[in-house]
């Protein structure tokens, strides 16, 4: 368990930016991987994404391939929901947050940088992600050239609202935290 009822709020909000900088630095972390949902034109779209950064102000970072609906659907309406869920610590994470894309920019030139070797050829594909194809060798068909970020895309979440849900039978915790004038203001939910 990750959540006590004798935790305070404070402790809560600290142990949830622990859990979620383990996902960046521990690559066996069930963090490591998150459910980003958007809005598409057809109603909600889900998909695992890997967590790639957490900054202190817990912005968290994800990588894309800037020719995919997620980016298309994200740049009609940048408002989406996260999702973590730890088996062992039996605690899920709900994070609502607005995305800011980088493409071709400073920030995408930075974290290029730690893109190595065969990862490159993610954001280098001849054909974009989604493309309805003849047989799955022509998903696999890369430009020769790969200098230059590609197709690379970096997506920013800013958190705007937090909920943990501690599961533990019938006594579940559950606590939310919103972004309220700068700071993180939290309470007690019934679960």
């Amino acid at each position: 368990m990750l959540i006590k009822p004798e935790d305070s709020l404070k402790n809560v909000f600290q142990d949830i930016k622990h859990e979620l900088n383990r996902g960046v630095l521990d690559k066996k972390h069930p963090f490591r991987f998150l459910i980003l949902s958007s809005q598409g034109i057809e109603g909600v779209e889900s998909r695992y994404v890997v967590l790639r950064k957490v900054k202190e102000d817990l912005t968290l970072t994800v990588f894309a391939d800037y020719r995919t609906t997620k980016i298309q659907h994200i740049k009609t309406n940048p408002k989406v929901a996260l999702l973590f869920y730890h088996p062992v610590k039996r605690i899920q994470i709900r994070i609502q947050a607005e995305v800011i894309v980088h493409f071709n920019n400073e920030v995408t030139e930075d974290f290029w940088q730690n893109v190595q070797g065969e990862g490159r050829k993610a954001y280098h594909s001849k054909l974009a992600p989604g493309k309805e194809i003849d047989n799955p060798n022509q998903g696999h068909d890369w430009h020769e050239n790969m200098t230059g970020q590609g197709y690379f895309c970096v997506l920013e979440l800013k958190p705007v609202e937090i909920e943990a849900l501690q599961l533990n039978g019938l006594e579940h915790l559950r606590a939310k935290f919103d972004f309220l004038e700068g700071s993180w203001i939290g309470k007690w939910l019934v679960p």
